[in-house]
């Protein structure tokens, strides 16, 4: 097990710049670990932003989450699960009923037919239990990779990928930890960097760091906790220079 550095926060010392010109594949591995410490530092409490109280509640407003703030699925989906509180009863809704009820999430068409049809292969195939592969997760209406290691990973606490969203596929390419813009694609490469017993909390992570620091049109290199890991691919020239 490799030690963990010693500062109290990322902060408390100025870092020179580490990222070679030209990397190797080991000094790739041993950045990308250094980058997996240095998050757990910044950021020791992140979590999933959507509220759940069961797995079932977790499926439903990833689903909702798409294209939509976290903060609002979580306004929407109090109303919803007090109405439609397991699959049997949302299955039983109507359609017209869904969209009324999230529609603010927006997509609200085809998401009220996502989770009704999600809900009606839960009853029907799984006796009403949300299933723990990810195989089985993805047969379900409106339900890609991204939500199956969604709910792997924060309701069942299996590590069976990295959720890869705008923040986490952002930040990975600026990092070069992958060059891929599909989803599926940087998953595979951040799966090989990234041990796999940090594989959950990395996404939450990198979330919060693209919320609040790297941020998409102007991120804030100045005071960012992970500058001197980050090489900056795809960024302007002016900010390059802050190192």
């Amino acid at each position: 097990m490799r030690p963990k550095s010693t500062s109290k926060t990322p902060s408390d010392t100025p870092r020179t710049h580490i990222v070679p010109s030209r990397e190797t594949r080991l000094q790739r591995r041993e950045r990308s670990l250094q980058i997996v410490d240095r998050l757990e530092e910044l950021y020791p409490d992140a979590d999933c932003s959507l509220r759940f109280k069961n797995p079932f509640e977790l499926l439903i407003a990833t689903i909702l989450s798409a294209q939509c703030t976290d903060k609002r699925v979580n306004l929407v989906t109090i109303d919803l699960f007090k109405q439609w509180p397991n699959p049997h009863k949302m299955a039983a809704a109507s359609i017209a009923e869904l969209e009324n009820a999230v529609k603010t999430t927006g997509f609200f068409r085809a998401k009220a037919k996502n989770i009704q049809g999600c809900c009606s292969k839960l009853v029907d195939q799984f006796e009403g239990n949300v299933p723990q592969t990810v195989e089985e997760l993805t047969s379900l209406p409106g339900v890609g990779r991204k939500t199956a290691n969604v709910v792997l990973g924060s309701a069942f606490g299996l590590a069976e990928g990295v959720v890869v969203d705008t923040h986490v596929g952002r930040i990975s390419r600026r990092l070069a930890l992958t060059k891929a813009k599909d989803a599926i694609r940087a998953e595979r490469d951040l799966v090989r960097e990234i041990p796999r017993n940090h594989w959950v909390a990395i996404s939450h992570r990198l979330i919060q760091h693209g919320r609040g620091t790297c941020l998409a049109r102007k991120p804030r290199c100045a005071g960012c906790g992970l500058e001197d890991l980050c090489p900056k691919v795809g960024l302007p020239r002016h900010l390059k220079k802050s190192r």
